[in-house]
């Protein structure tokens, strides 16, 4: 099979980068060609505001050179992983234009929310789903806190509802949580065309010890993240277990206050990738606090693959991931006193932390393996093009009829 994966890089490197990328791998390692095609967040500082604006609701070179690239080679269809801000859904009409089909991933909530988390000030925030023009985005300045950049989104997104780009453009959604799939139907994006798979680990890094003797948070440091809830719940623990924090982000400066002034919290930055499995290997826990809607939970993943289990707030995606009593436990999102609790659980109980690692590396062998991935993947792949080829002979046939009737 032949695909064109298409992708628009962060400035800083997250989840969706490396989802994508294990995608890639997965499927050239099993004999399918993937191409990609390209564009960084890094060139918006060379466009400037007025361009980079015009070219999230339609960018002209998007849409001639994936064109061109599809006319010039055969491909079985397009996956696009991520369109914004600077390709945008004209990916979707140039490929339409010569007939490919598209698959696209969802791994936010960008179709329906200017922020694309669900979240503002602190709190969950829905006052724009389903609104035809997202007003209250625009006038929070949802998106980064500017106004103008939060219009230029909200443009994009009521544009491409107006022209009904959801509904028609794209033969597959791809949702990688049963929650998110759920808020994605909720905004109106058609039911008939999303399908769920998670993302997954690869290669396996395999099982931990557990022999560390700390806890441990990896990713973004940013607020929708629950970093203000984790460190005032180890304030609150009568003995308080060694706390490592890995990632950056825009609390960073805060988290190395709070870290100098807290014995217990080492923040250690941004760390390799090896590096962080051999930490979540050795961690007794995993902590995952967020408060905004996760659409999946990668980092909780990766943790099980390595035989650790977490303790996460019971909200979005990450609580469909763990298992309370089996694979970890879960609190009230921003409830420093209920994740106090629950890591005080834990450590009073050693026996069911390490039942509970077995469970999570079980549970890590069943559901998110590359295997059992790839499986779903070229299914997914497979009714699409058997569906555009249904569709295809049907158009035949009326207009055979239509002939022989005339």
């Amino acid at each position: 099979m032949r695909i064109l994966s298409v992708h628009n890089r962060y400035q800083i490197r997250g989840g969706e980068d490396e989802s994508r990328e294990a995608e890639e791998r997965l499927l050239r390692d099993r004999g399918h060609h993937v191409d990609v095609y390209e564009q960084n967040n890094e060139k918006i500082s060379e466009l400037g505001k007025v361009q980079v604006a015009l070219r999230t609701i339609w960018s002209h070179q998007t849409y001639r050179s994936v064109r061109k690239i599809l006319q010039n080679d055969r491909y079985d269809l397009i996956h696009v992983q991520n369109f914004f801000p600077l390709i945008s859904p004209s990916v979707y009409y140039a490929a339409a234009s010569v007939g490919v089909p598209v698959v696209q991933t969802l791994r936010n909530y960008r179709l329906l929310c200017p922020n694309a988390q669900f979240f503002r000030e602190g709190k969950i925030c829905e006052d724009c789903m389903g609104k035809t023009i997202p007003l209250p985005g625009i006038v929070r300045g949802c998106y980064r806190g500017n106004r103008a950049g939060s219009a230029a989104v909200a443009a994009m997104i009521a544009t491409h509802r107006g022209l009904g780009t959801w509904t028609k453009m794209v033969d597959c959604y791809i949702a990688i949580s049963q929650f998110a799939k759920a808020k994605l139907l909720e905004g109106g994006l058609p039911e008939g065309k999303m399908v769920v798979k998670p993302n997954f680990v690869a290669p396996d890094p395999g099982i931990g010890t557990g022999s560390g003797g700390y806890a441990l948070f990896v990713g973004r440091l940013s607020h929708e993240k629950g970093l203000g809830t984790l460190l005032d719940a180890w304030k609150r623990l009568s003995a308080p277990i060694p706390l490592k924090i890995v990632g950056e982000g825009p609390k960073a400066d805060e988290v190395r206050q709070l870290s100098q002034a807290i014995p217990q919290v080492e923040w250690l930055g941004r760390q390799p990738l090896a590096e962080v499995y051999r930490l979540m290997g050795e961690a007794r826990f995993l902590v995952f606090p967020s408060e905004w809607y996760e659409t999946f939970g990668r980092v909780a993943v990766e943790a099980f693959a390595k035989g650790t289990p977490a303790i996460a707030a019971n909200i979005g995606a990450i609580s469909e991931l763990v298992d309370p009593g089996r694979t970890g436990l879960l609190f009230q999102p921003g409830d420093a006193a209920d994740l106090a609790r629950q890591v005080e659980w834990i450590l009073d109980r050693p026996e069911e932390g390490a039942k509970m690692r077995a469970a999570a590396r079980a549970e890590f062998e069943a559901k998110y393996t590359e295997e059992e991935n790839y499986h779903q993947l070229i299914r997914i792949y497979q009714q699409v093009l058997a569906s555009r080829q249904n569709r295809e002979h049907r158009a035949i046939e009326v207009i055979s009829n239509s002939r022989s009737l005339s």
